[in-house]
């Protein structure tokens, strides 16, 4: 894509992520060449351009994306802000959000194996919707140790987006308000999103 999508958690931040070591397309030939082509990008290109974009950052198929665009186009409101909302307001993203997994894939893994609870309840759908209010943590394990040393360390530095409010001690994520869209950090272009699915 040519652009960071936060694939990898903090290696994105630092001079790591792929998008900083090698900004051109793969390929022997990729230094020669652009990322929209000889003839620059068609119409069709962009608007799939954008929608794999949301596919890499959100981990989604393609049939998840268009169930969200679909519902977020059904409601009244700006499109962009509705789509935002219910993406972010999705478990794993939230898991991310409150610092509790360095990346999307580590906290729906997390989900899957019933390390996460909402309100104090296994939750084993990353799709689960949260609400205003939800209280997400991390389930304790008898025995075993609460995270790694590099994990507590990253917890006890990190800045939740605005509408989570994390408390370090608990490793847990009230949720404050809904997200905020401005705060999310996407480039992409979420009108291009409901144009690609309203062909």
């Amino acid at each position: 894509m040519g652009e960071k999508l936060f694939l990898k958690g903090d290696r994105c931040i630092g001079p790591k992520c792929a998008a900083v070591r090698r900004a051109y397309p793969p390929g022997v030939h990729g230094k020669k060449r652009t990322r929209g082509g000889r003839g620059g990008a068609s119409e069709f290109s962009s608007l799939l351009r954008e929608k794999q974009k949301v596919h890499f950052f959100y981990g989604l198929d393609d049939r998840d994306i268009k169930r969200y665009a679909e519902k977020a186009s059904a409601k009244t409101g700006l499109f962009s802000d509705i789509f935002l909302r219910m993406m972010e307001s999705r478990l794993d993203s939230m898991v991310w959000r409150a610092g509790l997994a360095d990346s999307r894939r580590g906290a729906r893994q997390m989900i899957t194996h019933g390390r996460i609870l909402v309100n104090g309840k296994t939750v084993r759908s990353p799709a689960y919707e949260t609400r205003t209010g939800n209280v997400v943590s991390i389930k304790e394990r008898p025995g075993k140790p609460a995270g790694t040393a590099a994990f507590l360390e990253r917890l006890q530095h990190y800045a939740p987006p605005r509408w989570i409010t994390l408390d370090k001690e608990r490793r847990a994520g009230t949720i404050a308000s809904a997200p905020q869209p401005d705060e999310i950090g996407m480039t992409f272009d979420i009108t291009k999103i409901r144009e690609f699915y309203s062909r």
